[in-house]
């Protein structure tokens, strides 16, 4: 998969907009790229390891560093910084990113956890 065109980080470090020539623009928020990383703290080495992530409402963007020509590493202020976001990563959730959000919303609330 092709690199981004384009990787911004907003003003305020809450949203990240990856653009993709002619294949479109996704806004992903900060809060919403830390509980979704897919680093292994997050994920598990298997589905029944995933952790919800709860707490992160106001998590920003510290810094963004290339890993080959392939991926980021996303370091956020809460110094989570082992997540490795590919571009097909990027561009899933850009493409997800309402029904990724609201299953991540309902995992919150069936585990009695806030944002």
């Amino acid at each position: 998969m092709a690199a981004p065109s384009e990787l911004r980080v907003a003003k305020d470090r809450k949203l990240l907009t990856v653009s993709f020539a002619g294949n479109g623009r996704y806004e992903l928020p900060a809060e919403m790229l830390r509980v979704l990383s897919p680093s292994a703290e997050v994920q598990g080495h298997s589905p029944e390891q995933r952790v919800t992530v709860p707490g992160k409402r106001n998590v920003a963007i510290s810094k963004i560093e290339p890993v080959g020509n392939y991926a980021i590493r996303i370091v956020f202020d809460d110094f989570h910084d082992t997540g490795i976001f590919t571009w097909h990563y990027l561009r899933e959730l850009g493409e997800e990113r309402q029904e990724r959000w609201h299953a991540y919303l309902d995992e919150l609330a069936a585990k009695g956890l806030s944002r």
